[in-house]
């Protein structure tokens, strides 16, 4: 019966040490490129959020800057290279929002790749 306990307690516990290590390595955003874009159209503001998306486009020579294409009308714009392809998945936070001819211009921080 011993055996069993002793058993039973070491399965717990290496099953309890897999998940804490597996979920602190992951981020978790506050919306996706779909979601962001259904709270902007509502008029929410997500300034100061998170969001992680795929790369749909990256347009390096836009008015704005480096442009990241994602979702219908969202274009997360830094003057910095974000040094990512399309494909790749993202994580970065929202510093502000404005709309110009019906899609979205986003300046962000904290890119990271996922």
């Amino acid at each position: 019966m011993k055996k069993i306990f002793k058993i039973t307690v070491l399965v717990i516990t290496m099953f309890c040490l897999t998940f804490v290590v597996t979920a602190c390595g992951q981020k978790k955003a506050d919306y996706t490129a779909k979601t962001a874009e259904s709270a902007l159209n509502a008029g929410k503001d997500i300034e100061g959020k998170t969001v992680k998306f795929k790369v749909e486009k990256l347009e390096p020579n836009s008015a704005f800057g480096y442009n990241i294409e994602a979702g219908k009308h969202l274009n997360f714009v830094n003057s910095d290279n974000p040094k990512v392809k399309q494909g790749d998945t993202v994580f970065l936070k929202v510093k502000k929002v404005t709309s110009t001819m019906g899609s979205y211009v986003i300046s962000y921080s904290d890119l990271s790749k996922q």
